[in-house]
C-alpha cells in the first residue's frame, strides 16, 4: 500500500511538471481585472425600446394567445343533428385529425347509425370507443365502419379514439 507521503509527492510533481510545460507556474500568474473592451461585451448591457415597440410585441403575443384559445377549445364546435333514413338516425363521421363533426345529436329511443370514414392514418384514430354503451370498434382506414346502437336515456355521451386523445360527443335528446 502506498503511503501519504508518496501520493501527496506525486500530485505535487505532477502540478509542478504541467506548470513548468505550460510556461508558468501558478505561483507567478497576475491575477489582475482586465479593463479591455472585450470584457465588457460579455455582460448584458440595457438596450431601450421606443414605447410603440413594446406596445406592438405585447399586443402580438396577447393576439396569439387568443388564436390558440380559440383554436383549442372554441373551433371545433361543430354539431351535426342526425337525419332519419328509414327509422334509423344516421350521420357520417370523417375522421381525420379528429372527428367531424365532434357533436352530434340524436333522439333517444331510436336506432343510431353512425358512419365513420377514416382518412388518417395514425394508429390513434385506428379505434372508436363509446364506453358508456361498451362499443368498441376498428376504422379501416379509407373505408365507411357502420357503429350502430339504441340510445336509451337522454344525456351527453362521449366517444373517443383507442387512446382517449381525440374526442366526440353524442347528446341523445328526450322523445316526445
Amino acid at each position: 500500500m502506498l503511503s501519504n507521503k508518496v501520493i501527496i509527492g506525486s500530485i505535487a510533481s505532477l502540478g509542478l511538471v504541467f506548470g513548468i510545460a505550460e510556461g508558468q507556474t501558478m505561483a507567478q500568474m497576475t491575477h489582475e481585472i482586465p479593463t479591455s473592451e472585450t470584457s465588457q461585451t460579455t455582460q448584458f448591457r440595457r438596450i431601450e425600446q421606443p414605447l410603440w415597440v413594446k406596445g406592438a410585441i405585447t399586443a402580438g403575443g396577447l393576439a396569439l394567445i387568443g388564436l390558440e384559445l380559440w383554436w383549442f377549445l372554441l373551433s371545433k364546435l361543430k354539431s351535426q343533428k342526425a337525419e332519419a333514413h328509414n327509422g334509423i338516425q344516421e350521420v357520417n363521421i370523417t375522421v381525420d385529425g379528429g372527428y367531424e363533426p365532434s357533436r352530434i345529436v340524436v333522439n333517444g329511443g331510436q336506432p343510431v347509425r353512425l358512419n365513420f370514414l377514416r382518412r388518417d392514418p395514425s394508429g390513434c384514430l385506428e379505434q372508436v370507443v363509446f364506453p358508456d354503451f361498451h362499443i368498441a370498434q376498428e376504422l379501416q382506414l379509407n373505408q365507411i365502419t357502420p357503429v350502430e346502437f339504441i340510445p336509451q336515456q337522454p344525456g351527453q355521451y362521449t366517444f373517443a379514439c383507442g387512446m382517449n386523445m381525440f374526442r366526440g360527443v353524442l347528446e341523445v335528446k328526450a322523445t316526445g
